[in-house]
């Protein structure tokens, strides 16, 4: 028999999951059960991967703390990568027992959370553990809570030994009727493989920059680049007002632009410097934005300051140059 335990809580050593969960890898160890214990908090980005281990295990405890608003972030998670990655057919067979040791209120509805959630994940819950624990030595210290906590792993063990059955549930019900969502047809290696892509930060990262890369492309290829554009350059010498001192460098980034190269601006009271460059030297302000937001601020529809603000245009640096910006330009 195989038993893994899933730890969603923070590690910390105040934490009386870590007794309760000690005392039943004990009991199981006795039994001649083979444990693993998880502890998601140690590897946050290989969560997602986490629910391939499940087709090694006979049965689970699932063991959080109650955080301010149910059960903590970390263990949501893990139920979440469940829902999208894991074999649901291996689900099926496999028991969970909830332990909830809390030090605020909400120990018995985190500990019905996860049960609900195993139960509409396809698996087989059990009553488990909760408590709430004012103080920590002396929940550690009671011999009666330890005999619970040790009947209560030996139940583990029973109910995976004989194959428990259980009534039927209203919860599997109305998941096969409402709660299939919009998933789409995978096997489980299938699943398994795509778990292990959206947990590589590296490759989400290159997918996004491949996606951008086919939008441009296409844009050109409809010909949505190649209509009549606005001459950024000849557009800001035109509208450049001399009236208002102030100096400041700035370098726009566009992000639909397949080319490599920047709009730099620099301004020295009454003189400007406009060009395209490959190359952006040191400047005080960095925008990042579209042609078509760019072209909007150039007619008048939109200030600088007014497409900062709404979030049109990203920007890095000293903001409030952005404003001395409109200043020195009459669209």
């Amino acid at each position: 028999m195989r038993i893994h335990i899933y730890y969603g809580g923070r590690g910390l050593i105040e934490d009386p999951n870590l007794y309760v969960l000690k005392k039943i890898e004990e009991v199981l160890e006795e039994l001649r059960v083979k444990v693993e214990r998880f502890n998601l908090f140690e590897d946050k980005n290989g969560i997602l991967t986490l629910p391939s281990s499940l087709k090694e295990a006979d049965g689970i405890i699932l063991a959080t703390t109650v955080e301010w608003m149910g059960i903590g972030g970390l263990m949501q998670q893990f139920l979440d990568a469940c829902w999208l990655y894991a074999d649901k057919e291996k689900i099926s067979n496999i028991y969970m027992m909830p332990v909830v040791m809390a030090t605020t209120e909400g120990e018995k509805e985190a500990e019905l959370t996860l049960m609900k959630a195993w139960e509409i994940l396809g698996g087989k819950p059990l009553h488990g553990l909760s408590a709430y624990v004012e103080n920590r030595v002396d929940f550690e210290l009671n011999q009666v809570y330890a005999t619970i906590i040790e009947k209560s792993a030996e139940n583990l063990y029973r109910a995976i030994n004989q194959k428990q059955s259980a009534l039927p549930s209203s919860t599997r019900a109305v998941r096969d009727a409402v709660s299939k969502g919009n998933s789409i047809d995978l096997t489980p290696k299938e699943s398994e493989q795509l778990s292990r892509f959206v947990a590589d930060d590296t490759y989400v990262k290159k997918q996004k920059e491949d996606i951008e890369e086919l939008t441009a492309m296409f844009k050109v290829m409809l010909g949505g680049a190649q209509e009549e554009e606005m001459d950024f350059e000849t557009t800001l010498t035109d509208h450049f007002l001399r009236g208002y001192e102030f100096e400041g460098s700035f370098a726009v980034c566009f992000t639909d632009l397949l080319e490599e190269k920047q709009l730099y601006l620099e301004i020295k009271n009454q003189d400007m410097d406009v060009s395209w460059v490959k190359k952006v030297p040191e400047v005080d302000v960095t925008m990042k934005t579209t042609k078509t937001v760019f072209q909007e601020v150039l007619s008048g529809k939109l200030t600088f300051a007014e497409a900062f603000m709404v979030g049109k245009i990203t920007a890095k640096g000293d903001f409030s140059l952005l404003k001395n910006l409109d200043k020195k330009f009459r669209f």
